[in-house]
């Protein structure tokens, strides 16, 4: 069952990161505390053909969520930090800081846990996005259909609109949904 939590407190949970050689714990407090942050999830790493698609906006509009008042872009996923480096480095999203939820401890806090095992995917988060003041969770955007089906809702356009409606957007990122969609097709 997926959960919409606006109004409430982000999960305090711990990350196990790994970066420059060596692991570290990273807590929510850590990520979300004193600042705005836009976080999106995908059901993983390499999930295509959508969640390149939506990670592929939130990267190209980052400079313009930054002049929003926007501290910080957060990828997260069920997946284990290895995937998720060497997924940011094939998309080129050096714009968005990825975050490895190993145990899916954040995303089941969240009531976003989906089972895809039949699948052969284990447990994976349903797609939404939120945006995060001060640790409190103050919009969510969530998927009807949490893995199968084009982001519309979690989408970096609809999260840069609920922030600042009149912000200017490019239109490669629409572009880039279109080749997606067209190449879905053939």
């Amino acid at each position: 069952m997926v959960l919409n939590r606006e109004g409430q407190q982000v999960p305090q949970v711990t990350f196990r990161m790994f970066a420059e050689g060596s692991w570290y714990d990273l807590s929510t407090a850590d990520l979300f505390e004193r600042k705005m942050v836009v976080a999106f999830a995908v059901p993983g790493a390499f999930t295509c053909p959508y969640s390149p698609v939506q990670l592929l906006g939130y990267n190209e509009y980052a400079e313009t969520f930054h002049a929003n008042g926007v501290d910080e872009i957060l990828c997260i996923s069920v997946n284990d930090p290895f995937s998720l480096a060497t997924w940011a480095q094939e998309e080129g999203a050096n714009q968005v800081r990825f975050i490895p939820d190993v145990k899916g401890d954040f995303t089941r806090a969240m009531g976003m846990l989906m089972d895809l095992f039949d699948q052969g995917m284990g447990y994976r988060s349903w797609r939404y996005s939120m945006l995060v003041k001060n640790g409190r969770i103050e919009k969510m955007f969530v998927e009807a259909d949490g893995f199968e089906a084009m982001p519309v809702v979690s989408d970096a356009e609809t999260m840069l609109n609920y922030i600042n409606p009149k912000a200017k957007t490019s239109e490669r990122t629409a572009v880039l949904m279109q080749i997606w969609q067209a190449m879905l097709c053939t």
